[in-house]
């Protein structure tokens, strides 16, 4: 076997850029090269300001670059010089034509795979906002490959860049289904954990027991474990829902109706928990959000991220909208022409025509978000949401003022929060001190399916 001597990877996305980048850092002998037909996208990676934000991601690029590591739009000749060839492309949900909804678009893999002889499955299990460190230390790397001697000696081949700082007992390697069942079937477990205990929070609110209590008990219980079982607005992100449908369009295809529907049960959840969120703020605020300031903090679909992909913020912003609230947007990482872009795409029908942007302001800080607000919606867990003046914050509101924890990030401020003035509402818990004459409208909405105008998803 020769010795691996150039990379290149095809997409220069949330997955490509991490991955080389480590992969640049831990085989400095090795000339790694990222493409891209997007010349702006390689022009950021050549540049101080990423076009991604990763904690540690920048101190690798900066430390790799231009030695080698390499960021280029020649994609042709970066594929002839490469010993192995990445394909991390996206591959988005088929929005026609049959599998519309649920199955993979691989329009733009199959357009990689031309150029290459030998294909190889290697799923990222990265996480967003940990991705270094997953890099760097994962729980396992999953190689899949033909059953053939070239597929194996392709696999080996492989191997060799990850055994240079991943232990052999972490490299897995399958046939190619395998591997690639493996990558749906772990997201679709950790989407269903989310659902779960976001089924369990919405009995929570209408009994008074309270979701972080019995998600601890559960935790505790070493069959279950204690990770993703935080509820919330809902998961997002580009794999958890993609990932999911494309299991439950493959289970269609393969005449496995009764598992394609445990599946599709995951998402409908995470559809449900969203409204059900929504539906609650408007019922709160008296019924109606019509003009009225609403502050939403984050929405990043989670913390040390700027990924907006399948943002609960997004759904969340989308029902306010066409309830006809005034949004003020606050996020430390996602840049004013991506909420906007998100929040314009189109998800209307003559029906249901798309409510305009001009409900829409992104605030400079929070502070500027709150000022004057008539609710306060947290709909990512960052930290600096916690260390937030907020009697200065309700000094500035209209009374009576509101927060919607949607993230549980203020629970150990709740009390202090409601000394102070504030009317709360959170996941998964009934706060006991509650505006009379609105407390048998919210357990009524909360008992049944909020009558929101449903987003086509």
């Amino acid at each position: 076997m020769e010795p691996v001597k150039r990379i290149c990877c095809i997409g220069a996305g949330y997955v490509g850029g991490p991955t080389c980048s480590v992969i640049a850092q831990m085989c400095p002998e090795i000339t790694v090269t990222v493409v891209d037909v997007d010349e702006e996208r390689i022009q950021a990676w050549n540049s101080e300001q990423l076009p991604i934000f990763e904690p540690g991601l920048q101190e690798v690029v900066e430390a790799q670059r231009g030695v080698n590591l390499f960021f280029s739009t020649d994609i042709d000749k970066a594929v002839r010089e490469a010993d192995i060839i990445f394909i991390s492309v996206n591959t988005p949900t088929k929005t026609f034509g049959l599998g519309k909804g649920r199955a993979a678009d691989l329009k733009y893999i199959e357009a990689c795979a031309r150029r290459i002889a030998q294909v190889l499955s290697n799923p990222e299990f990265l996480a967003e906002g940990t991705a270094i460190s997953d890099l760097k230390n994962p729980d396992r790397v999953l190689i899949g490959g033909d059953e053939t001697p070239e597929g194996r000696r392709a696999i080996e081949t492989l191997s060799s860049i990850y055994v240079r700082w991943v232990p052999k007992t972490r490299i897995i390697t399958t046939n190619m289904w395998s591997s690639e069942l493996s990558k749906l079937a772990a997201n679709a477990f950790l989407a269903q954990r989310i659902s779960s205990i976001n089924s369990i929070s919405a009995l929570c609110e209408v009994t008074g027991a309270d979701v972080e209590e019995v998600a601890h008990a559960i935790g505790t219980d070493q069959r279950i474990g204690n990770r993703f079982l935080k509820a919330s607005v809902g998961f997002g992100g580009s794999c958890f829902q993609k990932d999911v449908l494309n299991l439950v369009y493959l289970c269609e295809a393969l005449n496995l109706p009764e598992v394609a529907r445990y599946w599709q049960q995951v998402i409908e959840i995470n559809e449900y928990q969203r409204r059900r969120f929504a539906a609650r703020i408007v019922s709160c605020l008296f019924n109606t959000v019509t003009d009225k300031k609403i502050a939403l903090l984050g929405f990043a679909f989670k913390k040390d991220t700027g990924d907006t992909r399948e943002s609960s913020s997004i759904y969340i912003s989308k029902y306010l909208m066409d309830e006809g609230a005034r949004l003020h947007v606050y996020d430390p990482k996602v840049k004013k022409e991506q909420i906007m872009q998100d929040l314009s795409r189109s998800t209307a029908s003559a029906e249901e025509p798309e409510p305009g942007l001009s409900l829409v302001s992104i605030a400079s800080d929070p502070y500027e978000a709150c000022d004057n607000a008539h609710a306060i919606v947290i709909c990512t867990e960052w930290d600096i949401f916690k260390e937030l003046d907020y009697e200065r914050i309700y000094q500035a509101m209209l009374k009576p003022a509101f927060i919607f924890d949607g993230r549980r990030i203020l629970d150990s401020l709740h009390g202090r929060l409601q000394q102070l003035g504030f009317q709360v509402e959170t996941i998964g818990k009934r706060i006991s001190q509650r505006i009379p004459f609105t407390a048998s409208t919210i357990a009524q909405l909360d008992l049944q399916a909020p009558p929101l105008k449903k987003m086509k998803i």
